[in-house]
């Protein structure tokens, strides 16, 4: 099989972004721009992926979907929302942070992460630097993010951090960004950097 046919395989067995499986319709408005900040909070924990999504459809589906229910959310409903998705390990820790984050966001940029995008100016690495800022947000979430938002902020596509390039080599694929985008055919690169982050995260 040619590594054109491999990705080809990849993308129609794995081809969701993990903001489509947790039910965000990602734009570029305040509230799925939010939502994947929270996900992206999530999926970065030492944690099954699945359990961070259910986490993340937990919270939104008791109202927490913008920075404000977030915020006036108690303590408590934020840890039994994560609790009911199966993320109990790091649940108190993680409503804790979710709160903060909130605040932040909301004290910082009016709630409105574009406002962030407009401080960085098309520099990738200061958007990074102002994910990082939300606690519980490191490195990995802030990956997760700029990987996942590059779908509709375009100064961040192609992007495929080291977790997407790791399932790449996985496949037997090339680990340059810029053959993989070649060889999607015209794919979101958000969806392709999550069919290979899915095939990095396979067990077997």
């Amino acid at each position: 099989m040619s590594d054109r046919e491999t990705l080809g395989t990849l993308l129609e067995q794995h081809g969701t972004t993990y903001a489509e499986e947790a039910g965000i319709r990602l734009r570029d408005t305040p509230q799925p721009l939010y939502q994947l900040l929270v996900l992206s909070h999530l999926l970065s924990a030492r944690i099954r992926a699945s359990v961070a999504v259910a986490a993340a459809k937990a919270l939104f589906a008791h109202g927490m979907r913008t920075a404000r229910r977030m915020a006036d959310a108690t303590w408590q409903q934020r840890v039994d929302a994560l609790g009911e998705g199966g993320y109990r390990r790091y649940d108190e820790r993680t409503a804790t942070q979710l709160g903060q984050g909130a605040e932040l966001l909301l004290d910082a940029y009016g709630g409105d992460l574009r406002r962030l995008r407009r401080e960085a100016d098309g520099d990738v690495d200061a958007l990074r630097a102002g994910l990082r800022r939300f606690p519980g947000m490191g490195p990995m979430g802030a990956d997760i993010f700029l990987r996942e938002v590059q779908a509709v902020w375009s100064e961040v596509a192609p992007r495929l951090d080291p977790k997407a390039l790791q399932g790449a080599d996985r496949l037997g694929l090339p680990t340059s960004p810029e053959r993989l985008t070649e060889l999607a055919d015209g794919h979101d690169p958000a969806v392709l950097a999550a069919a290979l982050v899915r095939a990095a995260l396979h067990k077997g």
